[in-house]
């Protein structure tokens, strides 16, 4: 293993030094100033991967992790959460200015909260007229969605994880990030394959999500499509078991096997009901979310098209009279149906593309956009260039593309309000939210 100096935290969560060929390599288990031996996990002409298996000068910053397999899920783990809020907003500022983009006036103190009855911010609530203010979040047991694998030995099968940096997994029994209700209904789940002695090399993953107050709902899927018929357990309330192409790594559907029980959920956000389901897409963090959210209601100026829709969460929250909803997804669109529906709105959901939708959007009415990682197609951000809606607010969870989007959008946008979220605490992940206005 080489010794190296970490010089700071880049964007996706690794640690920045030199080998001793000149290679820069990014280190996974390192903070900014610590000295560390690597293990080399990745080689390229240019650069290196690694991870830091040996501190040898230790950052003030670090803690003991929760968990032997935090680097697989939550590499910010063996950071205070000081620290951690303090990175976010740290790269967030570096990304932004490699963008040209002035965020100076904004301050980027990273909104997170504390566990425990703490300000919405580590700083004091810009707003107070902000409902949340006050509200409590977490650092520990957040994610209302997890994702497991399994591994079957001499004891049976179990729920496991994968190794970062290996082709192995570690056997785990929950996680320090998800709610409680989520690890019951995996193990609820893992313990009526044990009674049916189904074999780990059948299975893919389980998926889990649960509402706030503690009602979930699973998606297994399988590389068979002879399945034997699951009970549905009581800490379940509805169960989707999938077959899975076992050629594709990744769990996706190709056939339905089974459903059991209701597979639907139901949660608040700003005082409105949202039904979504095991499959479609919903928020992983609601407190930090319905924040952002509240953020974005303050700055509406009209009501507006929501592209990227899902399950109408953004647009049917902060909408006054009415919405447009465009969501490519199928089956996330019929949530969008549903919620719209109960919305008490003039709400209408178009099934499509955002890039094949662009005629929804217009000159006269804001525009949200919550892309995903790879954010705004070009054709999008071409549109919004030529027909130049009177607001964009654009919703990110990657700030390097939202950086890219925002240097485009700059030729005839200025940004009125920006703000970084921690919607993934103990991980690498960060949310940021722009609101624009047209130049005059």
């Amino acid at each position: 293993m080489e010794e190296v100096k970490i010089s700071k935290l880049v964007h996706g969560g690794q640690g920045l030094a030199e080998l001793s060929d000149d290679r820069k390599v990014f280190v996974w288990n390192a903070l900014p100033g610590e000295t560390v031996k690597v293990r080399v996990i990745k080689k390229k002409r240019s650069y290196a991967e690694a991870i830091a298996e040996d501190i040898v000068v230790a950052s003030p910053e670090r803690v003991a992790p929760r968990e032997e397999n935090y680097l697989a899920t939550s590499p910010w783990q063996m950071m205070t959460f000081d620290a951690e809020n303090k990175y976010k907003a740290e790269i967030v500022r570096e990304l932004f200015q490699q963008a040209h983009i002035d965020i100076s006036k904004f301050d980027l103190t990273t909104v997170s909260g504390r566990a425990a009855g703490a300000e919405t911010a580590l700083s004091a609530p810009r707003d107070m007229r902000n409902p949340l203010a006050g509200v409590s979040f977490e650092e520990w047991h957040y994610r209302n969605k997890m994702e497991y694998s399994f591994w079957g030995d001499d004891d049976g099968l179990h729920l496991a994880l994968h190794r970062r940096g290996s082709a192995g997994k570690q056997i785990v029994s929950g996680s320090e990030l998800a709610l409680p209700a989520i690890d019951r209904a995996a193990n609820a789940v893992l313990t009526e394959l044990q009674k049916l002695d189904i074999r780990a090399g059948n299975l893919k993953t389980i998926v889990v999500r649960c509402s706030a107050a503690g009602e979930a709902v699973a998606s297994l899927y399988t590389k068979t499509e002879q399945f034997p018929e699951l009970n549905l357990p009581a800490e379940v309330k509805g169960l989707r078991v999938y077959y899975s192409n076992p050629k594709s790594p990744a769990s996706v559907p190709t056939k339905l096997l089974q459903e059991q029980g209701n597979v639907t959920l139901q949660d608040s956000l700003l005082g409105k009901l949202f039904t979504y389901d095991v499959d479609s897409f919903f928020q992983v963090n609601l407190p930090v979310y319905e924040l952002a959210l509240s953020r974005i209601k303050e700055h509406l100026v009209d009501d507006p098209t929501d592209m990227y829709a899902g399950v109408g969460s953004i647009g049917l929250s902060v909408a006054r009279h009415s919405v447009r909803l465009v969501e490519i997804d199928r089956a996330t669109s019929a949530m969008a149906r549903i919620n719209a529906a109960d919305s008490q709105l003039k709400a209408e959901v178009i099934e499509a593309p955002t890039e094949q939708a662009t005629q929804y959007i217009t000159c006269d009415e804001p525009v949200i956009f919550d892309p995903p990682r790879a954010g705004l197609h070009p054709k999008v951000v071409e549109a919004c260039l030529s027909i130049l809606p009177s607001q964009i607010i654009y919703m990110s969870c990657n700030p390097a593309t939202h950086a890219r989007d925002l240097a485009l959008l700059q030729e005839s946008y200025k940004i009125d309000f920006f703000e970084v979220y921690n919607f993934f605490p103990k991980t690498p992940h960060i949310e940021t939210l722009a609101v624009l206005s047209l130049k005059h």
